[in-house]
């Protein structure tokens, strides 16, 4: 564990995403040539093959952070919406003082209103709307979009709300609350020019939860609880991974979510169509099934998906790369650059 304590400069955190989409620094990783080049996120269809296939995550990121007050003595609350339950309660992550009691009311800044109804844990809060609507529908209008802590402390910008999301995310698959950030570098243009070259794509959905963001604290990574997150893979994906690979293809997976989708899929061997909640844990060793090539950005240290990256590139590799894109300055996280694995 010790290369996933890897030591980061601040100011290679990047607080805003690049100029444009696909001009974002690219390092490429080659595992049987045990090399590392440099290259721009545009570059990427003249780095694949014809024949490939390029998998991404069309989850939706919802507006899910809610700031305001209470109602009756205005004491500061912010709430991150998690999951509707059985009953049509939210189940809201909260944080304020003290311990408001069992029908306290909160108003948020942009004006809705939601009881305390219950609490599943300590922070975990059961909460009703004064309102109708879906949890899509109403933190469309009212809430925030959820970044992470390291950027801005979290703290939206007008812009966030259209690059915090994918281009090519689904109206139907909102869900997360947090972007599958690989997928961020894609443009209209970019997927133009992966098609001309015969390139594939097709998309599965995994509704990002907060566990992505929780620290591995244990020395033997292999004791950690992970968390579990929804997914869902479709026959037409499993018959163009089928495809692909009897043509020789690579299946080209665009992050870290689209990973764990696909080898979700294929644990009984080969891929099979998939819906439902997924624990899946991807850590060294681990025997990757569906996909034969990775996108991803560069993530916090002592995570899951640092450890699912270093499972496919070896760790040494990884640790090589990680230091050649700390000495180049590329900038990291969310909104940073992105590495492709070959």
């Amino acid at each position: 564990m010790h290369f996933f304590d890897y030591y980061l400069p601040e100011h290679l955190i990047a607080q805003h995403p690049a100029a444009e989409r696909d001009s974002a620094r690219l390092l490429v990783v080659r595992r049987s040539e045990n090399s590392i080049t440099h290259h721009t996120f545009r570059d990427l269809p003249d780095l694949l093959s014809p024949g490939d296939l390029v998998v991404l995550n069309d989850t939706r990121v919802l507006p899910a952070r809610v700031v305001g007050r209470r109602e009756q003595t205005g004491g500061k609350w912010e709430g991150l919406f998690l999951r509707t339950t059985e009953d049509g309660s939210w189940e809201m992550l909260a944080q304020t003082r003290g311990y408001p009691e069992i029908g306290t009311a909160f108003v948020t800044d942009t004006n809705l209103r939601l009881v305390l109804c219950g609490r599943t844990a300590e922070r975990h809060w059961l909460m009703r709307p004064d309102e109708e609507g879906t949890p899509p529908e109403l933190l469309g209008r009212y809430g925030h979009i959820p970044l992470p802590p390291y950027i801005r402390k979290g703290r939206e910008e007008t812009a966030d709300r259209e690059r915090y999301q994918t281009v090519y995310a689904s109206g139907n698959a909102a869900g997360s609350v947090a972007a599958p950030t690989a997928g961020l570098h894609f443009t209209p243009a970019l997927f133009d020019r992966l098609a001309a070259k015969g390139i594939g794509t097709a998309r599965v959905t995994l509704h990002v939860g907060l566990g992505t963001f929780a620290p591995v604290k244990e020395e033997d990574p292999t004791k950690h609880v992970i968390h579990s997150e929804w997914c869902a893979v479709t026959q037409d994906v499993v018959d163009a991974i089928r495809a692909t690979k009897e043509r020789g293809g690579r299946v080209v997976a665009v992050g870290t979510t689209t990973t764990r989708t696909l080898e979700t899929a294929a644990r009984s061997g080969t891929p099979q169509p998939f819906c439902g909640e997924t624990n899946l844990f991807i850590h060294e060793p681990f025997e990757f099934r569906a996909i034969s090539a990775l996108v991803t950005n560069f993530h916090l240290p002592r995570t899951t998906l640092l450890l699912l990256v270093g499972a496919f590139t070896g760790s040494e590799l990884l640790q090589r790369a990680y230091a050649e894109a700390v000495a180049n300055e590329y900038r990291f996280f969310s909104y940073g650059d992105a590495m492709l694995v070959l």
